[in-house]
């Protein structure tokens, strides 16, 4: 694999002589991801797609990995338990690499969940964890200006979510139309932008959070709306463990909130329950749909519920969490 070599050589991880053998790793749409062998140990190489691995048309620009890099750096001086290290990039072919860490050690945290391995305390680390990096970048102008990716979040995250599910849903249209504008409007500290328990790794020291091409400096709203949507669709999932999942809600949206301090909790609040129906409309009717909700009886429930809520908001995660138990 010719460009792999080339990359690992200008970051100066292997010697000019140096064959790495590369295997590829499952991960989400937007990227390729690779294990390579080299002499000292195994390492993860991750190279942007232009065209994300979904149905529809979607693209995203390649230089989003600059961001995912920073946004890395900038955390792990902030919590280095919450990422894994950065060995070097390359932005000719638009590659990072990172520490590998075993499978059988960092359990991805969506596995867990689809097992029934459903810990609240992991879930409240993880809301935790998400306030202190907004906590720590808010109101941090050399971050704000290290992170003005606007147009890659839209790309990848407002478009695909929330204005095509807008397109399906005309009458919904002008609630979802709304929350675009106040999420892009709205520049309180750094976002990751896809905090989804696919990206996020039970490890020894608690979670680690992978995948930051949607890193922006922008609403931190987004990032807890994003991740409490995923606890609510695993109950449609697994609906012996719905309220399992529930208490995963609770705790999250609790520890999470407990760390607020760039701003009124209140309004924070206020925009995480509005964005949240917006975004289980968009995992049926967007870009990217769930692969697991397989059934038109269970995405019709979605549906119904999303768009109740987003046709009579309310400001309050507890009003939410109560309707959809």
């Amino acid at each position: 694999m010719s460009w792999l070599d080339e990359a690992l050589r200008r970051m100066q991880l292997i010697a000019a002589d140096e064959q790495p053998r590369a295997q590829p790793l499952a991960g989400g749409v937007s990227s390729d991801i690779y294990r390579v062998d080299l002499a000292s140990g195994p390492i993860c190489v991750k190279r942007a797609l232009a065209q994300l691995k979904v149905n529809a048309v979607w693209t995203a620009p390649v230089e989003r990995n600059r961001w995912e890099v920073q946004w890395m750096r900038t955390v792990a001086t902030i919590d280095e338990r919450f990422v894994p290290r950065v060995l070097g990039d390359d932005a000719e072919s638009g590659s990072f690499a990172m520490e590998y860490l075993p499978p059988e050690q960092y359990p991805v945290w969506k596995a867990q969940l689809r097992d029934g391995i459903i810990d609240a305390r992991f879930a409240a680390e993880v809301g935790k964890r998400i306030a202190a990096v907004h906590a720590a970048t808010a109101g941090d102008t050399a971050v704000a200006s290290r992170f003005q990716t606007d147009a890659i979040f839209h790309s990848i995250r407002l478009e695909p979510y929330l204005v095509a599910t807008a397109s399906a849903h005309p009458d919904c249209a002008p609630a979802l139309m709304a929350l675009v504008e106040t999420t892009a409007s709205t520049r309180r500290a750094l976002v990751h932008g896809d905090v989804s328990p696919k990206n996020i790794l039970a490890g020894p020291h608690g979670p680690v959070l992978l995948d930051a091409e949607c890193a922006w400096y922008g609403d931190p709203a987004f990032d807890l709306a994003f991740c409490l949507n995923h606890m609510l669709l695993k109950g449609i999932w697994r609906r012996q463990w719905r309220e399992r999942y529930l208490e995963c809600f609770d705790a999250m949206s609790q520890a999470y909130l407990d760390g607020v301090r760039w701003e009124r909790r209140g309004a924070l609040e206020a925009r995480v329950a509005h964005l949240l129906p917006g975004l289980l409309l968009g995992r049926v009717d967007g870009k990217s749909p769930v692969e697991y909700l397989t059934e038109e009886r269970d995405r019709g429930h979605v549906r119904a519920f999303a768009r109740e809520f987003l046709l009579s908001p309310v400001d309050r995660l507890g009003d939410i969490r109560r309707a959809w138990a």
